[in-house]
């Protein structure tokens, strides 16, 4: 049974720091490989197969069995990878061209019909017949491009009988990766002549051929490429749309993409104060403050930081408080982010109480830069638990409308962070044990604040008045005379029924506050 794709998660954060060490493609590659979340990207794939005297019957068939399991790995087709294989001894054989086999069982029932040469070992005479033929456009082979690899993995035994350095050369040259695999007595030093660099990563020794199955798992996870959207591995918030190993962001139809190229909005014109309440206090620690402000830059990503939209202020709180920089200063992302990276760490206690009565008296009034009639939003940073009161200055800041963030991480206190933020609590409060998590936050953390529009502008009721107009048709068909309304102001002009039989009568309609279409049709007259 293939492990389902939360396996991959799971064994990413079993990986833990290693995940962003310099190895965490092989990782990442050996995760998606064991949750079966591995593509291959297109590649023409060579196998040069040295057959001399000194490969014995059984060797050679151990040969064709890694051969098999290599490409039971593989994206085999026509716009995948294409497999070829060519023999060698004294002589090279084209056993199958790289347009030869379109399906993967083909290729792998062709390959256990190969029969070895016998005779000599010419290396060079092998790697020159694969530059000029095997991959030729007339075997297969497709035009030069930077989305189609182009493999050749040499498996040998011995010392070639001719020069290989250069033939070698001339095949990366021409943008071949040249991998090479050496059995038992193989010269060492030809293997290296052969492979591209990192030779550490294009060199394998095997002491025999009954042991050359294991290479076959470093060579499935050479041609992976993880399918990250299938994973979750990516950092979209809406859409993920899969590349070869790698990947692009969209947004759902009425949100747009912000310059981050991650973050979606549906209010991107909506114009913004922002500040952030960071605890600087000791408990914080340097190395994890330095984490802090990279959070910070995270969620300036996601801004549309400009004069007109997006204003961003900072302010450092411990046993006092202090403002980094007020609301407007910084009218560009990369000011504002250079900025928070020199905010110098405060240290001592935790005030969170007097920090809250700073936002709401001093960063959020005109003073401070804060703009009259734009929305207003405080995101609070903290790490544990108040040394003082911070229950009526968290009332007062969401009395006075401001949207309130609390974030809090290892021992900050719960019902604090839940105090401090605003309601939904749970699309507000976000708690996590460890600084390093703070990059998941970042994510979900999402500030869409819309212009609230004139509810007595036209072109914001049209959705409104259509109902209205069907539910007076309705009433004018049952009166059999006429109506007009002025839906902008809300005044009645009048309802008149004329019937030649009758005099005119006058009738008064009153129109209430309603919700839906249904409530309309249910007034009586």
């Amino acid at each position: 049974m293939i492990p389902s794709p939360p396996l991959f998660l799971l064994l990413l954060g079993l990986m833990g720091a290693h995940a962003t060490a310099p190895g965490s493609m092989e990782l990442r590659t050996a995760a998606a490989m064991a949750a079966g979340l591995c593509n291959t990207r297109p590649t023409d794939l060579v196998f040069i197969v040295d057959s001399s005297r000194s490969v014995r019957p059984s060797e050679f068939e151990q040969v064709k069995v890694f051969l098999a399991k290599v490409i039971e790995g593989l994206d085999v087709g026509p716009d995948a990878t294409r497999v070829g294989v060519v023999n060698y001894a004294s002589r090279v054989k084209n056993e199958l061209s790289l347009k030869t086999h379109k399906t993967k069982a083909g290729l792998v029932k062709a390959v256990t019909k190969i029969e070895p040469l016998s005779t000599g070992t010419m290396t060079g005479l092998a790697i020159q017949f694969a530059l000029n033929v095997a991959f030729s456009e007339a075997e297969g082979a497709r035009v030069k491009s930077p989305d189609i690899s182009k493999v050749a993995i040499i498996v040998t035994d011995g010392r070639p009988q001719d020069n290989v350095k250069d033939v070698a050369a001339r095949a990366r040259d021409a943008g071949i990766e040249l991998y090479a695999i050496g059995v038992g007595r193989v010269d060492l030093n030809t293997l290296k002549q052969i492979a591209s660099e990192q030779l550490d990563d294009h060199v394998d020794y095997v002491e025999s051929y009954s042991v050359i199955e294991k290479l076959t798992k470093k060579f499935q996870e050479a041609f992976c490429v993880a399918d990250l959207c299938a994973s979750g591995d990516h950092d979209c918030q809406q859409v993920c749309i899969s590349a070869p190993g790698s990947f692009k962001c969209a947004c759902k139809e009425g949100f747009s993409l912000l310059e981050d190229g991650k973050s979606c909005s549906a209010c991107s014109n909506a114009a913004t104060d922002v500040v952030f309440l960071i605890d600087g206090s000791k408990s914080v620690r340097p190395e994890n403050f330095e984490l802090v402000k990279k959070w910070i830059n995270q969620i300036v990503d996601k801004l549309d930081v400009s004069e007109t939209k997006a204003h961003v202020g900072l302010v450092q709180y411990s046993s006092s408080v202090k403002q980094e920089f007020p609301l407007g200063r910084y009218n560009n992302k990369k000011d504002l982010k250079d900025a928070v990276k020199k905010m110098a760490y405060m240290e001592r206690g935790t005030m969170t109480g007097q920090a809250l009565r700073f936002l709401t008296d001093s960063s959020f009034a005109p003073a401070g830069g804060a703009r009259p009639g734009v929305a207003k939003v405080g995101i609070v940073f903290t790490d544990g638990r108040s040394q003082d009161y911070i229950g009526d200055a968290a009332k007062k800041a969401k009395e006075q409308g401001f949207k309130m963030y609390a974030v809090g991480v290892g021992n900050a206190v719960e019902d604090e962070l839940r105090e401090i933020a605003s309601e939904p609590t749970g699309e507000h409060y976000f708690y996590t044990a460890d600084f390093k998590a703070m990059t998941a936050i970042a994510k979900k953390l999402q500030i869409n604040i819309c212009q609230e529009e004139d509810p007595c502008e036209c072109d914001s009721v049209v959705k409104f008045q259509k109902k209205v107009e069907e539910a007076l048709q309705a009433l004018t068909k049952k009166t059999g005379g006429r109506v007009e309304e002025d839906y902008c102001t809300g005044e009645q002009d009048r309802l008149s029924t004329h019937t030649p039989q009758t005099p005119p009568t006058t009738h008064t309609l009153f129109l209430l506050p309603v919700v839906s279409e249904e409530d309309v049709m249910t007034y009586e007259f």
